[in-house]
């Protein structure tokens, strides 16, 4: 089948023309790309091996040749691009699926020998055969909480290497990620470049074009970058999916589960890290039997408890899952993703502001326009008017002044007479008219002297003022000292008067 990874009969031919992949130096017979059915091929020399098969097959049908277009592994191939009943890719997934993320696997022989060999170093050593064997499985026990380091317990038997995925490892959290809402029939696919953003945008075109080589450079597919976004260690994130076009016109973008099974294999893996690609990774979202597995099971090294409280602190749990943190090199990860994020946001509000305030600007030049606008549609409705009085005039000119014109002029008269009464109508509007004109010329004035003051001028000021006031109390109150003496000074006058005149009479 097209593209499969199944081992089947056949060897010494080469994929044909247009087969995914067929890098090597093949001898084909002439059979257009991404057929329908299955070519007779000859040749040698493919880059991914020994194969007989009908060329990477895009399209809705299987055909019936043998062979394995990329690689050769076990059982029936994935036929890449005809999407139709897939069943055996759906099995394959779903059981990958299963062993892998959302199930504990049994315990192997080896991990079970690992385990007793990590509680005999934390609680029994028998390394020395005396009272050290207890300092010892307290140092053990420090290492598995600290999780690195060796825990030796036995002569005979190597040391425990601890890691931070041990069970007994303190530094452990539980944080929240937001679980993907693609779908696999959108077809996106992660790559994480060890690049710089600047050169990933400047170079996207090459990369582009590098990805479309590695396809396999059929004309039938092409490749498209849905975005780039910076993330730390100068690392670059590029999402993209492949448009796949099919004979009669239609087009259809590749599953991103299928995308990124051809992205693991080794061939192509290696081909993905010469251009600098560290990760790859299928965005698709979780499905509901898949997140309810993943949170009845507790990960490896968490505390039940501690995951079950983590499910319940969950702020969002539709779009939140809770994920484990070992260590504080994740800690930091996530804290750099945070603050990369955090910049982004930023950057977006920065660029909202300026949207904002370029609206505002719009705002204020659209509303002055309206006014002007408005004043224009008055004064052309008065010359309207005008034209109309003209108009009618001459069209009446001849004639008699007919009841209801005359009816209309003696409340003309009224209303002019009522107007020009000084008690009444005349007054009150004079009046007004005056009150208005003072209100703008105070307006005037007050727009005019209007002053402003420097901080630091005023703050200068105030210290002088207070200065002053201080200068002024100090004064007051030596007047007050010295109108007391003087008080004193008339007392004792008064008093030393009578007495000299009792002497001298």
């Amino acid at each position: 089948m097209a593209f499969n990874f199944g081992a089947t009969a056949g060897a010494g031919t080469a994929n044909p023309t247009g087969a995914f992949g067929g890098f090597g130096t093949t001898t084909t017979t002439t059979a257009p790309a991404f057929s329908f059915s299955a070519p007779t091929n000859t040749g040698t020399g493919g880059l991914f091996g020994a194969t007989q098969n009908k060329g990477f097959g895009f399209g809705t049908g299987f055909g019936t040749g043998t062979g394995t277009g990329l690689g050769s592994g076990l059982g029936t191939g994935l036929g890449f691009g005809g999407f139709g009943t897939q069943q055996q890719q759906q099995q394959q997934q779903q059981s990958t699926l299963g062993s892998g993320l959302f199930s504990q696997p049994a315990p192997t022989p080896a991990q079970s020998n690992q385990l007793i060999n990590t509680a005999s170093a934390l609680s029994a050593p028998t390394l020395l055969g005396d009272e050290r064997d207890a300092i010892l499985a307290k140092w053990n026990q420090l290492q598995a909480f600290w999780g690195t380091g060796k825990g030796y317990f036995n002569n005979n038997i190597a040391p425990v290497e601890f890691t931070q995925e041990n069970p007994f490892c303190r530094f452990k959290a539980v944080g929240y990620s937001l679980m993907p809402n693609n779908k696999d029939e959108d077809g996106l696919v992660v790559l994480v470049f060890n690049r710089k953003e600047a050169d990933i945008r400047s170079q996207q075109q090459q990369l582009v074009e590098s990805l479309h080589k590695i396809l396999g450079a059929n004309q039938a597919l092409t490749v498209n970058v849905e975005g780039v976004k910076t993330m730390p260690d100068d690392q670059t994130e590029v999402i993209i999916y492949v448009v796949e076009r099919s004979p009669n016109g239609t087009s259809r973008r590749v599953p991103a589960t299928t995308l990124y099974a051809h992205f693991e294999q080794a061939n192509i893996k290696t081909s993905l890290q010469q251009l600098g690609v560290s990760l790859a990774m299928a965005r698709t979202e979780l499905s509901p039997a898949q997140v309810k597995q993943l949170l009845q099971n507790p990960p490896a090294g968490v505390d039940p408890i501690i995951w079950e409280q983590a499910k319940v602190d969950n702020p969002d749990p539709d779009k939140l899952i809770p994920v484990p943190m070992v260590g504080f090199k994740e800690l930091l990860r996530r804290l750099k993703v945070q603050d990369q994020m955090t910049k982004q946001h930023q950057t977006r509000l920065d660029i909202i502001s300026e949207d904002i305030s370029e609206l505002q600007k719009n705002q204020t030049t659209t509303m002055a326009k309206i006014a002007q606008y408005k004043r224009k549609l008055m004064a052309l409705s008065h010359r309207t008017l005008q034209v109309l009085i003209k108009q009618e005039i001459q069209r009446k000119s001849g004639y008699a002044i007919q009841a209801d014109e005359e009816q209309l002029r003696v409340q003309l008269d009224t209303i002019q007479c009522e107007l020009n009464a000084p008690t009444q109508f005349k007054g009150r509007l004079n009046e007004l008219m005056s009150q208005i004109r003072m209100q703008n010329h105070f307006g005037a004035v007050r727009a005019e002297e209007r002053y402003y003051i420097d901080a630091d001028l005023l703050r200068e000021i105030k210290q002088h003022l207070k200065q002053q006031q201080e200068g002024l109390s100090h004064l007051i109150s030596i007047i007050k000292d010295d109108l007391e003496d003087i008080k004193l000074i008339e007392h004792g006058l008064n008093e030393s008067i009578p007495i000299r005149g009792g002497v001298f009479s």
